[in-house]
């Protein structure tokens, strides 16, 4: 097996590109095609459907790029384990969490992880599709329901509820609704009930929509949703994590919320000794721990 092969194979299928492939590796376009077509004739293969705009994997060449994935998968954790053997904290921590928690929670409390590592480098991955951490697509998740996932340490943070909230200028503007029937004055401004999400989140949407709101607002995810309210267009359907960083938030209905969101923290159990990994772990842990003790202050818990 001639592995430098493999490694060019691996660089020329991920960027669908000769070129590009080339600078990823530091070699010429014509070395890069030379191994290809070296391992095309080692294998009695195409490997390559060659277009104008680039290159595309024939049936052959997908079956080894599968191959190719799941070793560099390997070698990346067996690199991560090795590195991590040390008592320093640095190199590369993927994580992957939604957009909302990610964005609107997380991402503006790094500046402190950055300040206590500073040689970190974090690669942060919103979206709701749930990654494999075994298979390495991420180094450490935090999801908003318990993971299923086999060989998984985890750790539940905390719990959220989605309520409802609007900004004082729209409530000066509009009126503070006091009954639920209220609701067909104002706009309501909320997930898409087809977007994938919390399903407390959804029930809770389904429920005020059956009073029929004035005028609906839907968004792909809640930083959309937020930057409505904060717009002051309407009452908006949101997690209570926000109200800290958002003072300017009123809410409305106080007796109103969905049932809790566990949220978790979760990375593959080989990586239980990581140093990276319990370095970010202790930094998210202190940062919900400072959360909720300001949630407590503000009579929010």
């Amino acid at each position: 097996m001639d592995w430098d092969k493999l490694r060019i194979f691996h660089a020329v299928a991920d960027a669908g590109s000769l070129t590009h492939a080339g600078e990823r590796l530091n070699l010429s376009q014509s070395a890069v095609s030379r191994q290809i077509r070296a391992l095309e004739e080692n294998l009695n293969a195409t490997l390559f459907h060659r277009h104008a705009r680039g290159l595309i994997l024939t049936e052959q060449g997908e079956l080894l790029f599968d191959a190719t994935k799941s070793m560099s998968r390997r070698l990346d954790t067996a690199w991560a384990r090795i590195r991590d053997s040390a008592d320093e904290v640095f190199g590369e921590l993927r994580v992957t969490t939604t957009t909302g928690f990610g964005t609107l929670w997380l991402a503006p409390r790094l500046g402190k992880f950055y300040e206590m590592y500073p040689d970190m480098k974090v690669d942060l991955m919103l979206e709701e599709r749930v990654m494999d951490l075994p298979m390495r697509e991420a180094d450490v998740a935090i999801r908003m329901k318990e993971p299923s996932q086999a060989d998984l340490v985890r750790k539940r943070l905390m719990g959220v509820q989605m309520r409802i909230y609007a900004s004082r200028k729209y409530l000066e503007q509009n009126g503070v609704p006091q009954t639920l029937e209220d609701v067909t004055r104002h706009r309501l401004i909320c997930q898409n009930p087809s977007t994938p999400q919390v399903s407390a989140g959804a029930v809770m949407i389904q429920h005020l929509l059956a009073y029929n709101p004035h005028s609906l607002l839907t968004v792909n995810n809640y930083f959309g949703v937020l930057q409505a309210v904060l717009s002051d267009l309407g009452l908006g359907i949101l997690p209570d994590y926000l109200i800290e960083d958002f003072p300017q938030l009123v809410r409305a209905f106080p007796e109103i919320e969905s049932a809790e969101v566990p949220v978790y923290l979760a990375y593959p159990e080989e990586l239980r000794q990581s140093q990276r990994i319990a370095a970010f772990r202790e930094f998210v842990q202190d940062e919900v721990i400072a959360h909720r003790r300001q949630l407590r202050q503000m009579g929010e818990l």
